[in-house]
């Protein structure tokens, strides 16, 4: 399988996905849009994952690829790619399919449990994953569900944490399975001014004492790329 990334920060790159796949022998390009906004051809790619960042959506006239990217990403959408949104990701994808990307009540930073809607999930890509799960989170906005949409899961401190389309085809995830050790340094290095005394915010310290969640999402994170890439 050939998948393509879009990558909007330097430190926020594929982290578990890159070793899942190249492990597994599928191909790997990318658009590292901080450096040079080129896309792929249509023909040059099976699938596609679009990276979190510090941005926002609305942001296009500070960051000037941002609306080629949303063109891009329609695209994909239209010609039936296999398209994975994670954070920022699942926000382009929303605002993509014309639903309304802003503020969150509170952010979402740290470690917090994501709950499944277990009605919804049957045949999506978080088919596989328990019933309630601890995931990392690193987020101020969110989105109105977009139209045509299930809502695959929420949590205490967002209600849309996980949305797909066209049966599975396209999935958002608001939080993120994909973070190592080393992916969740960087974050809290070059994002610390993120950091608030929110209900849903933890302190640096606890974020980097936490470790021990990272082997058990790196578990479900394979369950998610299994099925996103339809290899169940």
């Amino acid at each position: 399988m050939r998948i393509h990334y879009l990558q909007h920060v330097p430190f926020e790159d594929l982290a578990q996905i890159s070793l899942w796949a190249q492990l597994r022998h599928h191909s790997i390009t990318g658009s590292r849009l901080f450096e040079s906004p080129v896309f792929p051809e249509s023909d040059q790619f099976d699938a596609l994952i679009i990276l979190g960042g510090p941005m926002n959506i609305y942001e296009e006239d500070r960051y000037s690829w941002l609306k080629a990217e949303k063109t891009f990403i329609a695209r994909a959408i239209e010609e039936n790619k296999r398209t994975l949104g994670i954070c920022l990701g699942a926000q382009l994808i929303a605002d993509v399919l014309g639903s309304k990307v802003m503020a969150n009540p509170h952010k979402e930073i740290g470690w917090f449990p994501v709950q499944l809607l277990e009605e919804n999930v049957m045949d999506s890509i978080m088919q596989d994953l328990p019933a309630q799960f601890m995931a990392f989170h690193w987020h101020g906005d969110t989105f109105d569900l977009p139209s045509d949409c299930r809502l695959l899961a929420q949590s205490e401190g967002c209600q849309n944490q996980a949305f797909d389309y066209e049966k599975g085809q396209v999935t958002g995830l608001q939080f993120h399975l994909e973070v190592t050790q080393e992916s969740i340094r960087r974050l809290a290095k070059n994002c610390e001014s993120d950091i608030d005394k929110g209900p849903f915010t933890q302190s640096k310290e606890i974020m980097l004492n936490s470790f021990q969640f990272v082997p058990k999402i790196e578990r479900l994170n394979e369950y998610v790329l299994k099925r996103f890439l339809n290899q169940r």
